[in-house]
């Protein structure tokens, strides 16, 4: 990878669910974009628009929030690396706001790239069809996380997630990590209050499970905080080493989106 390359993390995420060749790379250096950097609670798309970009994440995390509530429920959060709304390729327009938690630096570039790679590059229309899959899935899990589990397995679940995806893209080490969100950001993601969020993150802090500081989390017991939450990442799509077969029914799910995703 090249030393100093802005799309690392973007390489990162697409590397951590399918295999980048160095052409593949080759080809994600020679992307055309814009930088932008957007302050905390900022709008980056609104719901109905229909952008002929993607919005990529450098640095920060976004959400998608549901603009039609009064509290504004978050429905899903992204990690550097991630292209949150990819799936506006597809030309529909958007159900949700796209907002940032905290400040943020999102680089924007053109679906006709995208479009451009996936034709060119057989193994990026993959990765890309399958971090459309992974959001898929993730929101799936949302939905179980909200209508299944009780508040305390909730944001422990949510917390064990984060956690997760940032180790796929390195940036959370020691099993620490900057805090996606503010309490009242936690309490919009779990669909419980703000009163509730705090109550619950101390009952974590008096299981010694984790410390909340400021805006970084420090996990003191993963595997026990992994048992409180019944946490499995396999929803995540990332990919195991330990399992090569593990991809293999979303390899084939991919396999047909990449012919429709290149067909554009």
């Amino acid at each position: 990878m090249q030393t100093g390359f802005a799309f690392t993390k973007f390489a990162d995420r697409l590397a951590s669910i399918a295999d980048v060749t160095p052409d593949d790379l080759d080809l994600l250096a020679r992307m055309p974009s814009t930088i932008s950097h957007h302050s905390s609670h900022e709008n980056i798309r609104r719901k109905g628009d229909r952008p002929s970009s993607c919005a990529l994440l450098l640095q920060g995390y976004l959400c998608w929030r549901d603009v039609e509530l009064g509290y504004g429920q978050i429905t899903s959060i992204h990690v550097p690396g991630d292209a949150p709304d990819l799936h506006g390729i597809e030309g529909s327009g958007l159900d949700a706001n796209l907002s940032a938690l905290g400040p943020v630096v999102v680089a924007f570039v053109s679906h006709d790239f995208f479009r451009h790679v996936s034709r060119a590059s057989p193994g990026l229309c993959r990765a890309l069809s399958l971090a459309m899959l992974a959001d898929a899935s993730l929101l799936r899990n949302w939905i179980v996380n909200l209508g299944s589990r009780d508040s305390l397995t909730r944001v422990a679940h949510l917390i064990c997630e984060i956690g997760y995806r940032l180790r796929a893209v390195g940036l959370a080490r020691d099993d620490w990590f900057a805090s996606p969100f503010t309490q009242s950001d936690l309490a919009a993601a779990c669909g419980i209050s703000a009163v509730h969020a705090n109550r619950i993150i101390q009952e974590l802090r008096r299981r010694r499970l984790l410390q909340w500081q400021s805006r970084t989390i420090t996990i003191l017991d993963w595997p026990a905080l992994v048992r409180l939450a019944g946490f499995r990442p396999d929803y995540l799509g990332l990919r195991d080493p330990h399992s090569p077969d593990q991809h293999q029914a979303a390899e084939t799910l991919a396999t047909a989106d990449c012919h429709l995703l290149a067909s554009q």
